[in-house]
C-alpha cells in the first residue's frame, strides 16, 4: 500500500515555489543538526531540550516527533501533498530520494529534505470531499493521509471531477462535535492534574465568576466546609451555598454528603464537586436532601461557560485560550 503524507510548506506557504523549482519538500528544526547523528528519539529530545530551552516541553516533544518522522519514515515512492493557501490547491508528487540534510539545498532555515517529483497538476480543496477537507486541514508539518490517497489521485487525473458528497453540513457538524469533545478531555485532564487546594481555588474562581463573594478554607481541618459563597459581602443575603471539594480518583460516599449537610451554616444550600464521581448510595442521599452534585466532566463544562469572567489569578491556574467554529 502507498504511504501518503502531508507536509507543510513553511509557516506561510513561502516554500512552495522553491519546493516546485528544485523538486523538493523541507522541514526545519536546524538547531538540531542532522537527524542521522541520533540513535534514538530520545538522543534527539536530549538535544531539543538544549537548543531550545526557551520553547514549552510539549513544543520541544512536538518537534522531535515531527523530525523523526521526516527523516525515517518517509521514502522513495511515497505520495506528498502540500497546500497553497493562496491559491487554495494542493500540489501532489512522488518521492524519489528519501531524507538528506542539506542547508544549502533549499531555504537555510528548512535543512531537512526529500527530493519528490511534483505534478503539473493541482487539486482544488472545492474539489475534494468534506470529509478529506476535514482532515487536511490539521496544522501539523507532517502526517499521515492515507485514507484520500485514492481520491486526490483521481483528481490528478481529472482535475474537474465533483466531490461526493451526500450533506457537507453534517460532515462539518461531526468534526466541530469532535474539535469540542477533544478540547473538553484535555481540560478534564488539566484539572485532573491541580493538586486538592488548586482545586478548591478553582471552584471558588468558578463562583466569583458567577457574582459571589468567596470565601476559601485555609488548609487544615475545615468542619466539612472548603468554599463558603454568598450573594452580599457580610454573608447576609440568602442562598448561602456551602461547598465541599474532593479531588481523589475515588467516588464521594454518602456519609461524605451527610456530612457536609451537617456543616454550618444548617440552611444553607450544599454543593458537592467530586472529580472522583459519586456511589449510587451517594447520589441517592443527595437527590433526597437537595444536595447539588457536580463531578469533573460538568465542572469542566462550567469553568469553560464562565472563563471569561473569572478571575485572572484562578484563570493562571488553568490557562485556556479560545478557539472559533462555524455554526
Amino acid at each position: 500500500m502507498t504511504k501518503w503524507w502531508m507536509i507543510r510548506a513553511g509557516d506561510n506557504n513561502e516554500l512552495i515555489p522553491v519546493w516546485k523549482k528544485k523538486g523538493i519538500a523541507s522541514i526545519g528544526w536546524p538547531q538540531l543538526g542532522d537527524p542521522k547523528y541520533f540513535n534514538s528519539k530520545e538522543e534527539m529530545a536530549r538535544k531539543a531540550d538544549k537548543v531550545y530551552s526557551d520553547e514549552k516541553p510539549r513544543s520541544r516533544k512536538s518537534w522531535v516527533n515531527l523530525v523523526w518522522r521526516f527523516s525515517r519514515e518517509i521514502g522513495k515512492g511515497d505520495r506528498v501533498i502540500s497546500y497553497s493557501k493562496e491559491t487554495r490547491e494542493y500540489i501532489v508528487g512522488t518521492v524519489t530520494e528519501s531524507h538528506f540534510y542539506d542547508p544549502k539545498e533549499g531555504n537555510p532555515a528548512y535543512p531537512n529534505t526529500i527530493r519528490v517529483k511534483w505534478e503539473e497538476v493541482m487539486v482544488s480543496r472545492d474539489s475534494l470531499s468534506q470529509a478529506a477537507r476535514n482532515s487536511l486541514g490539521s496544522v501539523l508539518t507532517v502526517f499521515r493521509i492515507d485514507a484520500w490517497g485514492k481520491e486526490i489521485d483521481e483528481l490528478v487525473e481529472h482535475p474537474f471531477l465533483e466531490p461526493d458528497d451526500v450533506d457537507d453540513e453534517l460532515g462539518e457538524d461531526e468534526v466541530i462535535e469532535d474539535l469540542v469533545s477533544k478540547a473538553s478531555v484535555m481540560i478534564q485532564d488539566k484539572v485532573d492534574q491541580l493538586d486538592p487546594w488548586k482545586m478548591q481555588e478553582l471552584v471558588g474562581g468558578l463562583l466569583q465568576a458567577m457574582e459571589y463573594n468567596v470565601r476559601i478554607s485555609p488548609k487544615g481541618p475545615d468542619g466539612g466546609i472548603d468554599v463558603l459563597a454568598y450573594k452580599d459581602a457580610f454573608g447576609f443575603e440568602k442562598p448561602i451555598i456551602k461547598v465541599q471539594v474532593k479531588h481523589r480518583k475515588s467516588s464521594a460516599s454518602a456519609p461524605e454528603i451527610q456530612q457536609l449537610l451537617g456543616a454550618n451554616p444548617i440552611d444553607s444550600n450544599s454543593l458537592f464537586v467530586s472529580t472522583g464521581g459519586f456511589t449510587s448510595h451517594a447520589e441517592a442521599v443527595a437527590k433526597h436532601n437537595s444536595v447539588r452534585l457536580v463531578d469533573l466532566e460538568e465542572l469542566v463544562d462550567l469553568v469553560v461557560k464562565w472563563y471569561e469572567h473569572m478571575p485572572n489569578d484562578i484563570r493562571a491556574l488553568l490557562p485556556l485560550q479560545k478557539m472559533y467554529v462555524p455554526e
